[in-house]
């Protein structure tokens, strides 16, 4: 960079403060948003890449595709015992599976129990997650069954900052067992997926005590391989179908990879890989996360180039006196591009401190922990200047390069550009307003969208509803659970319990059969089933649309233990009525259903929403169990009235009196519900603060070149008041000057934000309308902001005096 362009920009900041304060504001906040999103793009796009050869990791997914099923699409859990199977019939198989995880187990510490991240893993895990230890080594450890390895933030929560290596520990997930710690490794980053604080190993003999373990069907834990290429995973990949036909023929019968397919996902592409029938669109919001910082930046290179070329009549004669003195084009071409680059490199150090500025109040707001890398954020700056400086001063420095000497210095006035000048910068006036219309009809609707899920009938009253989670637990004895659900019933703040095997936001089983329907070939369609106790709809206050819910006192209604061909009385929801053939909720009473599996439908309940809004509600039959206690797994659902905090300890302290050994573990449904929507929120929030910044940005140029055309329509203004204009028709002829290119710019940002809301929109199942009404009001909106932005320009304008904009120069 010359001397000469450090000069020329210091005296171009002396003689238009105001402009080049504009241009480097605009362009600052342009890099600070640019620089917030990409760090949160680069965050989410970043989980598991700290794992060593994580490139060679892949998990197994059960992908189902059976006609009318809720369940199609992928899922990255599989049968228990796949690998088992996978080792048998390919030998040299490297993999590893991980039961547990977050909330996995129990820990017990002398007469302390808490719930833990409990994972029990393979032996081979290492050779696929190669933790970084902090104490002791990996190798052979998980060989020996009492051995287990720790985080460095579990050692200090359980033996503070004394040695733990041959420490013991009690670890409870199917039984308690007492483990000696033979490592401690590094806590996992924030960009995992994986929450492991303590890893056992996994038995031996579980294929012989899980009846599903070996069940094609079946999914309970992730899978995860490991190949030395993407060539090695392809052809491994290759060979799947056959082994699923050969292997699952006993549970799914011929041709079981038409109905259930494997298949292997990269371990980085987990976490934005969605599961089921849901869209991609965890991937589609940070996709326009990342544009909207790209747009962002855009606009602000926008408001430079229109500010410099609109400045280019204030250096004609500037350039026209260099020229005359020996200065060729080349020479001002590199003086115009180094003010640029320089521009952009003042722009961006203040992006930078607004960045850090602004950081902390982002992470606070969407619940996250960017920081600024400087290691790697300093060399992409460096670009950025480099690259961005060329494209945003480019332009301007051709245009004023351009002018010939001896016109500019005959000329009673300086060139603007003429009427080519005047419309491209009124081209990017429209092209800038484009995108800020399209980001505020998508604020808008992103908002709307999720206010939506947060007030949307979700099919049962969740004000005043408890899940008690701890009742799950496999240490429960089923004696204990009857003894806590009676004792739970008559306390004061109690109105109603049931035990369940689901429950709201998704805690407990979920299971799936066909059903099927008389006179109607095949297997029929395709349902949940879910097991209800006593008082289960009457907790959650469910709507009854037609013929009756449970009774205990008919033992008819009592689905367990029952023989194979017996009928069986269940309740359905308003969606199995309709995949289950019947005109309305009435016709379906009465109805006998299921083939040799008869199943007889007694009544009709509203949909009940327990899993996310992105997740289509799903058909649904309930069968009653009597004692429920006896059930694989149980959860407690409680209607509970007055303060919830008082409600929550009562409860509590009922529980540990009763089942001491498991820790007590509850959260009302509002809470579990919020789970579903947090990651959507988080993203609105920062959509709203990028957009908003990007209009912010998009005022600040229109300002800078409102100031600009005013300045040099003055003599125009002051013949047009002579002539009988009043200051009205002067405010109302500046003022459309700058409306028309935003009308225009309508044509542009409509189809765009139309076609982007509506693939985001379909990845709820319960969604908005995309009315016309979010397009107008986005519209109306930036129409009102040019106008309040160029308003005061134009008010001081129409109140010049004719005389002295005569003589104005």
């Amino acid at each position: 960079m010359n001397r000469l362009a450090f000069l020329s920009l210091y005296r171009s900041f002396a003689r238009q403060r105001a402009v080049t304060a504009l241009n480097i504001l605009g362009l600052a906040v342009g890099v600070a948003v640019f620089l917030v999103l990409a760090l949160y793009v680069r965050f989410e796009t970043s989980f598991e890449r700290w794992l060593p050869d994580h490139e060679q990791v892949y998990v197994v997914q059960t992908v189902w595709d059976t006609p009318g099923s809720p369940h199609n699409g992928p899922y990255n859990d599989t049968m228990g015992g796949l690998l088992d199977q996978l080792r048998q019939d390919f030998p040299g198989t490297i993999g590893t599976r991980i039961l547990g995880g977050e909330n996995g187990g129990i820990v017990r510490q002398g007469q302390v129990s808490v719930t833990d991240d409990v994972a029990m893993v393979d032996a081979r895990f290492p050779a696929l997650f190669d933790l970084p230890m902090v104490r002791g080594a990996v190798a052979g450890v998980l060989d020996q069954p009492d051995a287990v390895l720790i985080s460095r933030a579990a050692a200090r929560r359980y033996f503070g900052s004394g040695d733990p290596i041959g420490q013991m520990l009690t670890i409870s997930v199917f039984a308690a067992q007492n483990y000696r710690v033979a490592g401690v490794f590094e806590d996992l980053p924030a960009n995992s997926d994986l929450k492991l604080s303590l890893l056992i190993r996994l038995p031996g003999d579980i294929g012989r005590t899980n009846p599903n373990w070996y069940h094609w069907g079946s999914t309970s834990l992730p899978t995860f391989l490991r190949f030395p290429s993407r060539a090695a995973a392809r052809d491994y990949a290759a060979a799947l179908p056959a082994f699923v036909d050969r292997r699952g023929r006993a549970d799914l019968g011929d041709g079981a990879s038409d109905m259930v397919a494997l298949a292997l996902l990269p371990l980085t592409d987990l976490h934005l890989q969605p599961e089921g029938s849901a869209s991609a669109s965890a991937r589609l919001t940070l996709i326009a996360l990342g544009l909207v910082g790209l747009l962002t930046l855009l606009i602000a290179l926008v408001n430079y180039v229109n500010l410099a070329t609109a400045r280019a009549s204030l250096r004609a004669r500037e350039v026209a006196m260099r020229k005359v003195l020996g200065a060729d084009r080349a020479a001002i071409i590199k003086q115009f591009l180094g003010e640029a680059v320089l521009t952009v490199a003042l722009a961006t150090l203040a992006g930078l401190i607004l960045a850090e500025l602004g950081l902390p109040l982002i992470n606070a707001a969407s619940g996250l922990a960017l920081t600024i890398p400087y290691a790697i954020i300093a060399p992409a700056l460096v670009g950025l200047i480099g690259v961005t400086g060329l494209l945003a001063g480019s332009y301007p420095a051709l245009l004023l390069s351009g002018y010939r000497p001896a016109a500019v210095l005959a000329s009673s006035r300086a060139p603007g550009g003429g009427r080519a000048g005047a419309r491209i910068r009124e081209g990017l006036v429209v092209f800038q307003f484009a995108l800020v219309i399209a980001l505020l009809i998508g604020t808008t609707v992103l908002v709307s969208q999720t206010r939506h899920m947060r007030s949307a009938d979700v099919g049962f009253q969740r004000e005043g509803l408890l899940t008690v989670l701890s009742t799950r637990d496999s240490l429960v004895a089923p004696a204990q659970k009857r003894a806590f659900m009676a004792r739970l019933r008559a306390l004061p703040s109690v109105r109603a319990a049931a035990f369940a095997n689901s429950t709201v936001g998704g805690s407990g089983e979920r299971n799936a059969d066909t059903v099927a329907l008389p006179g109607v070939p095949g297997s029929g369609p395709s349902l949940v089933w879910e097991s209800v106790g006593p008082d289960f709809f009457t907790v959650y206050g469910t709507r009854l649309l037609a013929g009756r819910v449970f009774d205990s006192a008919r033992a008819g209604d009592d689905g367990t233990n029952r023989a194979p061909d017996a009928t069986i009385n269940i309740v359905i929801n308003r969606q199995a009525v309709r995949r289950l053939g019947f005109a309305t909720a009435r016709d379906a009473v009465g109805k006998t259903i299921g083939g040799a599996r008869p199943l007889t439908i007694i009544g009709v309940v509203d949909d009940m929403r327990f899993y996310s809004p992105r997740e289509p509600l799903e058909p649904t039959y309930y069968r009653y169990a009597a004692d429920p206690a006896e059930l694989l797994t149980t959860v407690a659902s409680v209607r509970f009235s007055g303060d919830p905090r008082a409600a929550l300890r009562s409860i509590s302290d009922l529980w540990q009196s009763i089942v001491p050994q498991v820790p007590f573990d509850a959260q009302t449904a509002d809470a579990r519900l919020t789970e579903f929507y947090r990651a959507d929120d988080r993203a609105t929030r920062l959509f709203a603060i990028g957009a908003g910044l990007a209009v912010l940005i998009g005022c600040v140029g229109l300002w800078g070149l409102a100031s600009f055309n005013t300045a040099r329509r003055v003599k125009e203004i002051g013949i047009r008041k002579s002539l009988g204009a009043s200051s009205g028709d002067v405010v109302t002829l500046l003022i459309g000057q700058f409306l028309r290119p935003v009308l225009l710019a309508n044509l542009i940002a409509w189809p765009l934000a139309y076609l982007v809301l509506r693939t985001w929109l379909a990845g709820f199942s319960d969604r908005i309308a995309l009315s016309p009404l979010y397009f107008l009001g986005g519209s109306l909106l930036a129409i009102a902001i040019a106008v309040l932005t160029v308003l005061g320009q134009s008010l001081r304008a129409s109140r010049t005096t004719p005389a002295w904009a005569l003589r104005h120069d």
